[in-house]
């Protein structure tokens, strides 16, 4: 498939094009330096309730192990050996879940006012949503929390696994208040 009006993320053609097939970025930090202020501190507060969002599931799934576990006198401390692929896939398809739904965005997203679309501009998807997730938490893992200074040295705040997605996370409220790009035709 390729894409036919860069106004338009959603239109989609099977049309010949002779521009080579790049879309342009759908938000630009020089033009529309409003989508991007502020950004990179809120993503911080984001995290943080996301993190509450995720931990008290978990932190309550580990104390109905430990209070099973004395009740069946030690048998039921073998479901400990579940609590951490659970809590794992509990992430998962927290964020994916929340990034692929109408809102493009977690709960700690929501609450900062904050939107992940994807650098053309479409909303999030499920699939999307898990990936970004799991490259955040590798590339923490491995490359420390210094990974996020990458987001202060680029226009558009982007982080190191927002660059290697294709997304960008932006100002919700202001995003819907800009005039749509009119539709180009080629």
């Amino acid at each position: 498939m390729s894409y036919s009006d860069p106004g338009n993320p959603d239109a989609y053609s099977n049309a010949w094009r002779n521009d080579g097939g790049v879309r342009p970025h759908a938000y630009d930090p020089y033009l529309q330096p409003e989508l991007f202020r502020g950004v990179a501190t809120r993503r911080v507060f984001a995290f943080l309730i996301d993190l509450l969002v995720i931990a008290v599931p978990v932190i309550l799934g580990y104390l109905f192990i430990a209070l099973f576990g004395l009740v069946t006198l030690g048998l039921g401390w073998a479901l400990f050996w579940l609590a951490w692929p659970a809590s794992v896939i509990w992430a998962v398809v927290y964020y994916g879940a929340c990034i692929g739904g109408p809102h493009s965005a977690t709960l700690g997203m929501r609450v900062m006012d904050l939107e992940l679309r994807t650098w053309y501009g479409a909303p999030g998807y499920f699939v999307l949503g898990a990936m970004h997730a799991v490259l955040f938490w590798v590339s923490i893992s491995f490359l420390t929390p210094f990974v996020v200074l990458v987001g202060l040295f680029n226009g558009r705040r982007r982080l190191l696994h927002d660059i290697v997605l294709g997304t960008v996370v932006i100002n919700n409220s202001l995003r819907a208040r800009l005039p749509q790009q009119a539709a180009r035709t080629y």
